[in-house]
């Protein structure tokens, strides 16, 4: 591969003050054949980014839950299609938003439960909160101060049941919103391990895996390790030059010791490295340093689309064509215009404040692309390390 070529693209974002910094890895198979680190752990101190940098990797936590979730579906702790409200019985009797609904007390049963599959796939119908800050949904979670990452004051147990005093967004498995079923998803590796989920996580992913920097909280000791934050000065132009630290949420302060709300669904922080184990864990079939996590087939499953005919994923402000959902991970159904064939099949996912991984079982090939800025989910840096990866593995390296 020509090295060259990331390392400029992604140093011109550097240079251009769009990115504080961006750390890259590239796998053929499970062989790194490319890792770099460039820019600054800090802005105002120029302090470089090393290889031992923390990030804060928000949604890619995700991956992690819902890969703990299915190491317990395959001791047969539950099924797929087994009602959530089995283990967690204050999701019985769930109301639906009604169509063109004006409030959230405009609502009707819901015809079917909330399945497992549904949580994994985010068709369950709940919602976040600050996805769609106009919607009746969200006006719903956030008047129950349960929107974004308003829930660091609470606990899973708590805040799940207060989850499920609301309404769902549509009837379960008919449609896709992105959402804090993650966070439920955690409460039940609780309730079916009888273990908290950052202990569940850490005996039987983290710490096998070797993950030593990566948990829910950042210690004294590796404070000097954590990433600055920033946001960028036009929200609306993600082009724009210009950064200042985001100070703008209690994911900006880790904690010493372990929160109170273990969020499944964004509360992990972590290096490269350490998430790039887990991922190459995942590209084996989940088989890793001599440990079989998942069954290949699990892994198969994983990656295979969950949504009814029709459905894809969807966002109100980030186009995401020929994108379907599986267990944990979006899937790309088809490229999009412009895009390489040996995407067909890519399984992914990111974290709002710029973290971001990508696997393309066809082709071999994954990618790994890390920076802190909020908002950095869907944004040109990392579709431009993508493009790069895909045109140098096309040629043949």
């Amino acid at each position: 591969m020509t090295i060259s070529l990331i390392d400029s693209a992604m140093q011109r974002y550097i240079d251009d003050d769009i990115l504080s910094c961006v750390s890259s890895m590239v796998l053929k198979g499970t062989e790194i054949v490319h890792q770099s680190y460039l820019g600054f752990s800090d802005l105002e101190t120029k302090s470089p980014v090393q290889p031992d940098s923390i990030f804060r990797i928000a949604s890619n936590t995700k991956i992690v839950t819902s890969v703990a979730l299915m190491m317990l579906y395959e001791q047969g702790r539950f099924g797929l299609d087994d009602p959530v409200a089995k283990f967690l019985p204050e999701f019985s009797d769930m109301m639906v938003l009604n169509k063109g609904a004006q409030s959230g007390q405009d609502c009707l049963p819901a015809k079917n439960p909330i399945l497992i599959r549904h949580l994994l796939s985010h068709s369950a119908g709940l919602s976040y909160g600050f996805i769609e800050p106009e919607s009746v949904i969200d006006q719903c979670y956030n008047a129950a101060s349960l929107g974004g990452l308003s829930a660091q004051d609470s606990n899973l147990e708590s805040f799940v049941r207060s989850v499920a005093e609301l309404p769902l967004a549509f009837e379960p498995g008919s449609g896709w919103r992105y959402s804090v079923a993650t966070d439920v998803c955690a409460r039940l590796i609780e309730v079916l391990s009888d273990l908290p989920a950052d202990v569940f996580m850490k005996k039987m992913l983290l710490d096998p895996l070797g993950m030593k920097d990566t948990d829910f909280f950042v210690p004294e000791a590796k404070r000097d390790r954590l990433l600055s934050l920033y946001a960028p000065r036009d929200f609306f132009d993600p082009m724009a030059s210009g950064l200042n630290k985001y100070e703008g949420t209690s994911a900006d302060e880790a904690l010493n010791h372990p929160p109170t709300f273990i969020s499944g669904g964004g509360g992990l922080y972590s290096t490269l490295p350490d998430y790039a184990e887990f991922i190459r864990m995942i590209v084996n079939g989940g088989h890793w340093q001599g440990h079989q996590y998942l069954q290949p087939e699990t892994i198969k499953l994983m990656r295979t689309n969950q949504l009814a005919d029709g459905i894809g994923v969807n966002f109100p402000f980030w186009e995401m064509p020929g994108t379907v959902f599986g267990l944990g991970f979006a899937i790309k159904a088809e490229p999009a215009e412009g895009e390489s064939a040996l995407a067909l099949g890519e399984y992914h996912w990111g974290g709002l404040m710029g973290t971001h991984s990508w696997m393309a079982p066809a082709a071999e090939l994954t990618g790994l692309c890390f920076t802190q800025r909020m908002p950095g989910f869907w944004h040109p840096f990392s579709h431009e390390f993508q493009q790069i990866v895909y045109a140098e593995a096309e040629k043949g390296f």
